[in-house]
């Protein structure tokens, strides 16, 4: 028997590019996911779309929630998969993802979390870009040095029961913050293979919101034990007198 693959969308008021996310995980070459889509109540037609895929689901649900960390703590909650991953609702997979994660997996048992490549694409699904994505470790991840793909990354659920549920008073870095205490107990590994596509588009909050990543990053630093002269703080204060001109950057990658 294949290992089970659970995957979680969190999704609010998202229906322009649902339908495209749920599309890239049920069209999947593996045949052992199981899919759970949490939706936060939204107003757009979402629920819509989720009534019409709600067969091939596993589960979903449309009610309101207290945002996107807990849409995904509620999804993993009812998830019963040996690997585990969440794709947001206006991300995609790339096809093949699944079985290659999978048997990367399986041949390597010392390896607790993989990520992959991911591409940054517009509202239209045209690439209009790559991830920086590198290896990195829990070292490095202390120091700021992030380097992966959400979108990409895929962990054991044995892991999860370990370190998880999210911290949902985490806003934006929950994901960092996950890194983090998987990386303390086990090894994170970087394949350079393409597994995902990560969307920007004026309301995602990598473009919108992209100020709160780096206080949150702070907020965790500190919480575990971080001092004010090491590289991760004066990280953020670079990234705050930049931060202006890589929205700005990013606002006309998107717009063409």
């Amino acid at each position: 028997m294949q290992p089970l693959v659970s995957i979680v969308t969190p999704s609010f008021n998202q229906a322009k590019y649902l339908e495209r996310t749920l599309c890239s995980v049920l069209e999947q070459d593996y045949p052992n996911i199981e899919y759970i889509v949490m939706d936060g109540g939204s107003t757009d037609g979402s629920r819509n779309i989720l009534e019409r895929y709600g067969p091939r689901l596993a589960a979903w649900e449309s009610v309101k929630d207290k945002g996107q960390t807990d849409a995904i703590n509620k999804g993993f909650a009812q998830a019963s998969g040996e690997i585990l991953a969440w794709i947001n609702s206006d991300d995609t997979y790339l096809p093949g993802a699944i079985t290659e994660v999978v048997a990367y997996f399986e041949q390597h048992p010392e390896v607790g979390m993989v990520y992959g490549d991911c591409n940054f694409i517009d509202a239209a699904d045209r690439v209009i870009g790559r991830f920086n994505a590198r290896q990195t470790d829990y070292a490095r991840l202390r120091r700021g040095f992030v380097h992966i793909p959400q979108q990409a990354a895929f962990w054991r659920a044995d892991l999860w029961r370990q370190v998880g549920p999210l911290d949902d008073t985490i806003y934006f870095a929950m994901d960092y913050d996950l890194w983090l205490r998987l990386a303390k107990i086990s090894t994170l590994r970087y394949i350079p293979r393409l597994w995902a596509n990560f969307r920007l588009h004026g309301d995602a909050k990598t473009i919108s919101e992209d100020d709160r990543c780096w206080p949150d990053m702070l907020r965790i630093h500190y919480r575990d034990g971080g001092k004010w002269w090491q590289p991760l703080v004066w990280k953020f204060g670079l990234r705050k007198i930049a931060g202006p001109y890589l929205r700005w950057k990013r606002r006309r990658l998107i717009s063409g």
